[in-house]
């Protein structure tokens, strides 16, 4: 695990299962119709049980870039997050929205008081971001986040699927 502080929150990059970690809440790499499908969004729906969905279908809909909350389930995070990030290659402006997707996750969190947040690397996988590139605008995100001095998120920890995924993001975090 490689552990940062910038501008006084700590800033945590770890090889894991998002929803084992115990924070205040998780990050979902939603969709904009909030409907819990695969990957992170599947893992989260099946741990944390159907009222996650429940709460998602009554929101109904987050706009590319912007970020939710709902309760946690049975999760051992209180709420879940759900961020949508863009589709490489399909939805507009990519960079912008990825990077509005976790910024707001992380305003969404500030909002609410909460203390510690758990991102997955939002928009890679099956939206087929560029690794390198996204893990950039997360960590740039999450630095810009710090630079506005929150009163009480003071722990953002990206929680990482492989070892891979864990070297690219250590990488760009090191050039902060």
């Amino acid at each position: 695990m490689l552990k940062m502080l910038v501008n006084g929150v700590t800033l945590g990059l770890v090889k894991g299962d998002i929803t084992e970690t115990e924070m205040d809440a998780i990050v979902n790499a939603a969709n904009t119709n909030l409907k819990l499908g695969s990957g992170v969004a599947g893992a989260i729906r099946t741990k944390g049980g159907d009222s996650i969905q429940k709460e998602c279908d009554e929101i109904g809909y987050c706009p590319l870039g912007s970020a939710v909350i709902t309760g946690g389930g049975n999760l051992k995070a209180r709420y879940v997050i759900h961020a949508v990030g863009p589709r490489y290659g399909i939805d507009p402006a990519p960079e912008k929205n990825l990077y509005g997707a976790v910024f707001s996750s992380l305003m969404t969190a500030e909002t609410k008081g909460l203390s510690s947040i758990a991102l997955p690397a939002i928009s890679m996988g099956i939206n087929g971001f560029p690794e390198d590139e996204a893990a950039g605008i997360i960590i740039k995100a999450v630095s810009d986040f710090a630079e506005h001095s929150p009163e009480s998120l003071k722990k953002v920890v990206v929680c990482l699927y492989s070892d891979k995924d864990l070297a690219v993001f250590e990488k760009a975090a090191k050039k902060l």
